[in-house]
């Protein structure tokens, strides 16, 4: 073989061994997504960012809302773990963080942070070191069928108070219309009454001082008399049969089948609510009401404050730099921009929301915008081991086997044991 040839050759081998060691960079993305349509528009966005990235390959997987949460752990502590997972970011983050699990992306993201919604980045944000990227922000609140409102003679605009809600949930059942399907089971549906109503109790400086241990923590008056309000609407009877039983994806799909007048629900559930329904259609914008949870007499936060969750996607330790890239990528103007246009999230991207197609959505990222305490759910906020005492607590309430008093004597008792 001339000299030429055998250059030629070893040129052609080494870019072939190159081209194999480029397309073994794969991108392991975890989520818990089961809305179809949205994983359809993310498929979408992996396969175009490997059309620009020739040689990486982004590989979704999908694990069920309570299963990711139960297994979260043990995968991180695996050398195989997922590349970026999906994250309620608070306390459980900063769990992940002490754990040594996550990688500090701070300085790779560093051009697009200041795109984003600052108070959304902060969430991600722990002892000032980025730790992954927000990309949706929700609402909690009532999620109605206008049908079914209008069935037994109850106007959805006119709830605003919690004695309007009760008065509402009795119409509804002398109508003999279920007011309220939960998917008890899971028991997080359940403690956004509780949490709501500590919100509207006590404010933020009603949940800031508990967490320094003042008034009582967390098993003072704010948090038993939320627990007192939210037993005065379990003995209404509100739920339907089997509630304690029910998974939250069947609870959502009873909602979309007409089954039930309300929901307290995720502002995402708008469209989850379609995907888990029978007929895979759901409740049309015409049928879907949305009020605000609504205030209670004497307390201390304002009607604007939310509840809800602030979204994203953390980056684990050893991954390679094209999760970070991708990640950049499903958090560009241009992908938020294709999710708020099919209203599947508040985008976190400033400007982005603009882009929201439905009145329903508009109307949440209104509230958002108005709302000066948003509230991260106590069950991700707490931490992990808090957070499942307070979803159990409520439970208990819910089913009649504890008190309002001993459900918050239960929860300050985990948070001082963990702080």
């Amino acid at each position: 073989m001339s000299v030429i040839r055998r250059a030629v050759a070893a040129a052609f081998c080494l870019a072939l061994s190159a081209g194999i060691a480029s397309a073994e960079t794969t991108v392991k993305w975890l989520h818990i997504e089961v809305n179809p349509n949205q994983v359809k528009l993310w498929e979408e966005v992996a396969r175009d960012f490997e059309a620009k990235n020739p040689g990486v390959k982004v590989e979704m997987s999908f694990l069920e809302n309570e299963a990711y949460k139960a297994k979260a752990p043990t995968l991180l502590q695996s050398k195989d773990r997922p590349h970026i997972i999906y994250s309620w970011a608070g306390g459980v983050l900063k769990t992940q963080v002490e754990a040594g699990v996550l990688e500090d992306i701070t300085k790779d993201v560093a051009d697009l942070t200041p795109k984003l919604s600052p108070a959304a980045v902060a969430a991600f944000t722990v002892n000032d070191k980025v730790y992954g990227l927000p990309y949706n922000v929700s609402q909690v609140g009532f999620m109605y069928n206008k049908e079914l409102f209008a069935k037994a003679g109850v106007d959805g605009s006119k709830i605003t108070t919690w004695d309007d809600l009760l008065a509402a949930v009795k119409q509804l059942k002398a109508a003999n219309v279920t007011p309220i399907v939960v998917g008890g089971s899971d028991k997080w549906p359940l403690h956004f009454y509780w949490t709501y109503l500590a919100v509207r109790i006590g404010g933020k400086a009603g949940f800031e001082a508990a967490l320094k241990g003042e008034n009582g923590g967390f098993e003072g008056e704010t948090f038993v008399k939320s627990g007192a309000l939210f037993k005065q609407l379990v003995d209404l009877g509100p739920f339907q049969n089997g509630f304690l039983g029910a998974k939250n994806p069947q609870a959502v799909g009873m909602f979309g089948d007409g089954k039930a007048a309300m929901m307290l629900a995720i502002s995402s559930f708008y469209h989850t609510q379609k995907a888990l329904a029978a007929d895979k259609v759901g409740l049309s914008d015409d049928k879907i009401g949305w009020f605000n949870f609504p205030t209670v007499p004497g307390g201390k936060g304002e009607a604007s404050d939310t509840l809800g969750g602030i979204n994203g996607w953390l980056v684990t330790k050893g991954a390679p730099k094209e999760a970070v890239a991708f990640l950049k990528a499903f958090v560009s103007d241009d992908v938020q921009k294709r999710l708020a246009a099919g209203n599947y999230v508040i985008p976190t991207y400033l400007g982005a929301e603009a882009a929201l197609g439905s009145a329903f959505m508009r109307n949440i990222a209104k509230n958002l915008a108005a709302s000066k305490y948003h509230q991260n759910f106590y069950d991700q906020d707490l931490g992990p081991n808090v957070g499942r005492v307070v979803n159990d607590a409520c439970a208990e309430i819910a089913g009649g086997t504890m008190t309002p008093e001993q459900a918050a004597k239960a929860i300050q008792d985990a948070y001082a044991q963990g702080n």
